[in-house]
């Protein structure tokens, strides 16, 4: 071992991938490019936390990153060491690190999607298609082809060992993946069987009733490791694992219940009834024509039986997430469904209704307003009819954008303004909802109630006894939500503890262990709280804690 290669297995284990022990390479050049790579990474996540503390991350914000001149796995690995710094500091490096790591592992996952949707469609793997939904949705996550193949792989063969068992000669025993397309339909039904065998009796996998509408089951490196999921994540791994076994089980687009269908007649036949339907969410169950219409409780036209396409059934898994990011009422920042919304769109750029969703969602958002109208002029384009809705969001967010330049510093808030004085709590203070008994920290504060008179009646805020004439607090709950407090509704927390929430990072910089410290940012905005929390803190946990 030489000693670049000593000095990448401790410092930088993860690069040892991009090395082959045959290549030559000049190692001192690629120290200095991992070390530059490192400064320049540093350098952009620093720029990140001044430059979108008020906003979020502009969609041309990351337009450095897009124009690195630096190797990118390099630039990820920094990233990665950013994210992985042991203990409490670090909380705004590591929350901006993330978000470029999301983007960049983003963007080159979108890249090889388009790569894959252009392919023959006898080139598209289902399983890859469902590995790249699953990237998309989980950027950040070790996930990879390689990995959940090779996890199928070893369920093919447990299968074959319990074939093995029932039919020493079958021909599946005798071939790689999918090399042999096993032509007799009894020893199809063998493979069939010893894969029911394996899949559920043995492994217990099996189709998630008690939380279906949970997003995990949409992932196949989930469904591999919880071993659970909805019609389509299970049929695509049953359906992977009988082509490798040399049974070609063919995707049916059932309305409700995502199906496989087996043929047994002559192949290619457009008969329905020449097909027996499989229910992989249902144990691998077989089905009659009739029993398939049993299971959704009505009668449905044959085009229903019909095989699909691996767009087709990406488009439906994609689909499944768009609803359940519509559903998840918890996450403010619409995650799934942007995700969700980017891969249709990468499907199919030009659908109007979900063009004008996505609009629709960052406008709401009230981010990225630039990319908002980009997406109104090209629904314009695509469907002049839409000019109602299309105008009214056109008018609203050049508002938004004007509004936007009109905006000066940032606003200061210091304690020793009069209009402060009732303030009794500050940034950085874990404290405990007295009514709902939620855990939170202090992020924000006002001398009095700053919403509207509708939110106001909405959140009966007069049936308190101080009513809106209190000071209130911006605070992150630990599910993950963001909300405005009042005064009295809150108190010390006796046993402080990390608020586990996505945003916490961009305004705290480190978790002492019984209160957060405001980052550069946030303590600009309140200059004099820093102090007073590090005093209320002493007062309150005299036990020597910190």
């Amino acid at each position: 071992m030489n000693l670049f290669t000593y000095v990448l297995s401790c410092r930088w284990p993860s690069l040892l991938k991009y090395y082959s022990h045959t290549e030559s390479v000049s190692w001192l050049e690629e120290y200095k490019a991992r070390h530059n790579a490192g400064l320049e990474a540093q350098r952009i996540v620093a720029s990140f936390s001044k430059r979108f503390f008020s906003e979020h991350v502009p969609c041309d914000g990351f337009s450095d990153i897009e124009t690195l001149g630096c190797p990118s796995h390099f630039f990820e690995d920094e990233l990665m060491c950013i994210l992985n710094m042991e203990g409490r500091k670090g909380l705004t490096w590591k929350y901006y690190a993330k978000k470029i790591l999301y983007f960049l592992r983003q963007q080159n996952i979108l890249k090889n999607l388009k790569e894959y949707l252009q392919r023959p469609t006898d080139r598209q793997s289902f399983l890859e298609g469902a590995v790249l939904i699953d990237q998309y949705c989980n950027p950040l996550s070790d996930i990879c082809l390689k990995g959940v193949q090779a996890q199928v792989d070893d369920i093919t063969d447990k299968v074959r060992k319990v074939l093995r068992t029932k039919n020493p000669r079958h021909p599946s025993l005798a071939s790689k993946a999918g090399e042999v397309l096993v032509s007799e339909v009894e020893l199809q039904r063998q493979v069939l069987d010893a894969m029911n065998c394996v899949l559920y009796e043995q492994l217990k996998y099996k189709g998630n009733e008690l939380d279906y509408y949970n997003s995990l089951n949409s992932y196949i490196h989930q469904v591999l490791i919880r071993r659970t999921g909805i019609p389509i994540s299970l049929s695509v791994l049953y359906l992977t694992i009988a082509r490798q076994l040399g049974v070609r089980l063919e995707p049916v687009n059932f309305p409700s219940h995502f199906l496989l269908r087996w043929c047994q007649g002559k192949e290619g036949s457009t008969d329905i009834f020449d097909y027996t339907y499989i229910d992989a969410f249902g144990k691998g169950k077989q089905l009659t024509v009739k029993e398939c219409e049993y299971l959704i409780g009505h009668h449905v036209t044959e085009e229903f039986y019909g095989v699909v396409t691996s767009k087709e059934v990406l488009q439906r898994m994609v689909g499944n997430l768009l609803n359940l990011g519509k559903r998840e009422s918890t996450d403010q920042s619409y995650q799934l469904l942007r995700d969700s919304l980017d891969l249709y769109l990468a499907m199919y750029p030009d659908n109007v209704q979900h063009l004008m969703l996505q609009a629709r969602l960052y406008f709401h958002l009230g981010i990225w307003p630039e990319k908002v109208l980009d997406i109104l002029q090209h629904i314009q384009a695509l469907d002049p009819s839409q000019h109602g809705a299309v105008g009214y969001l056109v008018q609203h967010t050049l508002e938004h954008i004007e509004r936007r330049k009109e905006e000066v510093g940032p606003e200061v808030k210091h304690r020793s303004d009069e209009k402060h004085k009732e303030v009794c709590f500050s940034i950085g203070l874990i404290m405990k909802h007295k009514r709902y008994g939620y855990n939170c920290v202090i992020y924000g504060w006002d001398p009095a109630c700053m919403m509207g008179h509708e939110w106001i009646r909405n959140m009966n805020v007069h049936s308190l006894p101080h009513g809106p004439h209190q000071p209130f607090y911006n605070v992150l709950v630990e599910d993950g939500s963001c909300r405005y407090a009042a005064q009295e509704n809150l108190e010390y927390n006796s046993e402080p503890r990390e608020i586990p929430h996505p945003d916490i990072g961009r305004y705290f910089s480190e978790f002492t262990g019984i209160h957060y410290l405001a980052n550069t940012e946030l303590e600009i905005r309140y200059p004099e709280d820093l102090e007073l929390t590090r005093a209320t803190v002493q007062k309150i946990y005299s036990s020597g804690k910190e």
